[in-house]
């Protein structure tokens, strides 16, 4: 049967990196001039999950701004993560590496926020503008975060510097709100409109934008002032999306995702690699690869029990839903208004079950068609699993070799 019929094989992805991220980070930020005075604060954004080389990036920008005698310190911008509490934001900071001795500054975690007035955005009615308290008090505000592809929002800026000003800054309250305002079409829009008007109120230095390659490791860091941010995060974008690899086939009747987490999207796995983007259960707008079911078989130990997109997936292994925080999933599911997200898949307790059910649903084709993947998440391409239906696909590829 299918299970016997297997083969591995690996693809190549783009691995462009940088040796050293503390010395470029460095770099970046003794090439910009920053309009401060010694003995200020500086907020520096954290919060940001799976990042690879977050703790040296902060240690360059935290002693950048210790040179020039500001007395930096760290706030988590991650929204409703960690339980909405201040003390599982810290948590999940040094989930992260990030510590205050490992970071060698305060970390000052808070869920308290200031209303900076409301926003009127067309379509979008009036904002409530939702900021962390913490960071509102410091002197000067300074961004540090990935840019990369937003997993259910397309456009020239999605998942980066400006999304964490705004929700992840937000904190619970503030996401909860700008997620519901950016439902349909209106991700960019809005982003633009609520940045714009914290940047009116706040002393926002600047930012430090990062881009990892096919391997998740460090390829780019740029440093920004306050007004170059969206076009450079829209640049960085960009090239984001040209080192983000892929799965190498067109059409999928079953994916395997051996593990799912928060460290590895904020939908457990990448929507954006599964092609399913703007719909949860299908590919649509031309979206590729086409996968037409999606089973998981267990969580991240990094994710905490927090099983957010789990409802993406049509099949998961029992033994996944002993994993799951479902007040936390729950939580996470609804402040981002994607309800759906935290839907339970079918459970079975073998992959083989999984499979015959599956096989199934698609109209019973013949096993030796049957075109199954098993990937170990969305973040690691680079080594797959796959059905002898693929064989010749994947020989047929440059890309790809069959060791």
């Amino acid at each position: 049967m299918i299970k016997s019929s297997v083969f591995r094989f690996r693809q190549k992805v783009d691995k462009t990196f940088l040796p050293d991220p503390y010395a470029e980070t460095r770099r970046q930020m003794e090439r910009l001039s920053w309009n401060v005075t010694a003995g200020q604060s500086v907020a520096l954004t954290a919060g940001s999950r799976g990042i690879r080389h977050i703790l040296p990036v902060t240690c360059g920008v935290v002693d950048h701004f210790r040179k020039l005698g500001l007395k930096p310190f760290l706030v988590p911008a991650m929204g409703s993560h960690g339980g909405a509490t201040a003390d599982g934001q810290k948590k999940l900071l040094a989930d992260y590496g990030l510590t205050e001795s490992a970071a060698g500054c305060p970390i000052h975690s808070s869920m308290e926020t200031v209303l900076l007035g409301n926003l009127a955005v067309e379509q979008a009615g009036n904002i409530p503008i939702h900021f962390d308290k913490t960071a509102y008090q410091a002197d000067h505000l300074f961004l540090l975060n990935r840019i990369k592809s937003h997993t259910r929002f397309s456009g020239p800026i999605e998942s980066g510097l400006l999304k964490m000003l705004m929700i992840g800054l937000g904190k619970a309250e503030g996401a909860g709100v700008y997620h519901r305002a950016v439902a349909g079409d209106r991700f960019s829009r809005v982003i633009i409109h609520v940045a714009d008007y914290l940047m009116s109120r706040i002393s926002l230095l600047g930012g430090l934008g990062i881009v990892e390659n096919g391997e998740g490791n460090t390829a780019v860091i740029e440093a920004f002032h306050a007004q170059e941010i969206p076009a450079g995060e829209e640049r960085l974008l960009k090239r984001s999306k040209e080192l983000m690899p892929g799965i190498p086939f067109e059409e999928i009747d079953l994916l395997f995702i051996r593990r799912i987490g928060k460290n590895i999207s904020g939908t457990g796995f990448d929507s954006n690699v599964v092609g399913r983007k703007f719909d949860d259960h299908k590919a649509t707008r031309g979206e590729k690869p086409v996968v037409r079911c999606i089973a998981v078989c267990s969580l991240t130990p990094e994710t905490d029990g927090n099983a957010n997109g789990i409802g993406m997936a049509e099949f998961c292994l029992s033994s996944v839903l002993e994993q799951v925080d479902w007040p936390k999933t729950r939580l996470n599911a609804i402040t981002a208004n994607h309800v759906s997200a935290a839907m339970l898949p079918l459970d079975y307790p073998t992959e083989e079950e999984i499979m015959e059910a599956a096989w199934q649903t698609l109209g019973r084709p013949d096993w030796p068609e049957f075109r199954v993947l098993w990937i170990d998440d969305t973040l690691h391409l680079e080594e797959m699993t796959a059905s002898e239906s693929l064989r010749r696909e994947v020989e047929r590829n440059k890309n790809c070799t069959i060791p």
